[in-house]
């Protein structure tokens, strides 16, 4: 198992569409929601990714293929 951080960006209509629920069903990842900043015309997230290097790769493959800019995280972004 491993953990990666990572910030999503959806604009227009991808923030309507439920992408992580879809990343964490079909990649076998589990998704923890770290921050996040959703309006009605765009949104962000901070995720922490747990799972398997090559699903974590496939799925944020996926992710980035559908238009969602992905950015890597560093750090603990809330702590406690």
């Amino acid at each position: 198992m491993s953990k990666q951080r990572v910030k999503f960006t959806f604009l227009d209509d991808l923030v309507k569409q439920p992408i992580i629920y879809r990343l964490g069903q079909s990649f076998d990842i589990v998704t923890n929601i770290r921050r996040a900043d959703v309006r009605e015309d765009m949104g962000w997230v901070v995720l922490e990714l747990d799972g398997d290097d090559a699903d974590i790769q496939r799925g944020l493959d996926w992710v980035s293929a559908i238009g969602v800019r992905i950015d890597p995280v560093s750090g603990d972004v809330v702590e406690g």
